[in-house]
């Protein structure tokens, strides 16, 4: 907290401020509130929730793969905006509200999250998939799950009182994790002993990979936020 002192008229009684000879002491921040990097990771995490819902609807209601499929790759550029302003306000920001290398993280690994969305949904339209396995559905639940886990965490962020309860919702987000990782070695084994064409292989093998990168990529935001928890609550 940094004082000046303000010429006044008269010493006052009961304000609050501490005066001497006719001055006021006046405080104000010395760390400035910088609320714009809140909002916007509230708007980053907000954007991985409606990536989230749409990529489960296209692997529960595959259907009209166009539009769904074009309508993450409008929630992916989204998102790069989002991450973009991120990072411009950091390069012209002297005070930031935390670490500046947490919040470079933040936002990079936010951002994989979705790239990681948009290239599994990619993969099914342009390698003309006829229906999604129970794998993939499976996966994409569980993506699902985590972005959600994600914006009730990064809704904390602001208020360091409610630091240390984001860490059930980073629990819950690498259990999850684990959960898809499991799903996905099973998903390969059975991909791998069933009688597929190498050409199904290699298709299905990227489509698991991208939605397992985004579990994993969910997962890093996670830890994180974990470590933002240890330096300032």
């Amino acid at each position: 907290m940094l004082s000046c002192w303000r010429k006044s008229g008269r010493l006052t009684a009961g304000t609050g401020a501490s005066s001497f000879f006719g001055a006021e002491l006046v405080r104000f921040p010395l760390i400035p509130r910088n609320y714009r990097f809140y909002d916007l990771f509230e708007k980053s995490a907000h954007n991985l929730v409606a990536a989230g819902d749409q990529l489960l609807d296209l692997m529960e209601h595959y259907e009209n793969v166009e539009m769904k499929t074009a309508r993450l790759k409008e929630l992916e550029r989204a998102g790069d905006a989002i991450i973009h302003e991120i990072m411009a306000q950091l390069h012209k920001t002297f005070v930031v509200p935390l670490d500046r290398e947490d919040l470079t993280a933040l936002a990079q690994h936010m951002d994989d999250v979705v790239d990681s969305m948009e290239g599994a949904s990619t993969a099914m339209r342009i390698y003309g998939i006829q229906r999604p396995t129970p794998a993939a559905r499976g996966l994409a639940d569980i993506v699902r799950l985590q972005t959600v886990q994600l914006e009730k965490a990064v809704l904390k962020l602001r208020d360091r009182s409610h630091l240390k309860s984001m860490l059930e919702h980073t629990v819950e987000i690498h259990r999850l994790e684990n959960a898809a990782d499991a799903l996905f070695l099973d998903a390969m084994a059975e991909l791998f002993s069933d009688e597929v064409s190498p050409v199904e292989i290699i298709k299905w093998r990227e489509i698991y990979d991208q939605l397992e990168q985004a579990t994993d990529s969910a997962e890093d935001v996670g830890t994180v936020l974990e470590g933002i928890v240890i330096k300032h609550a």
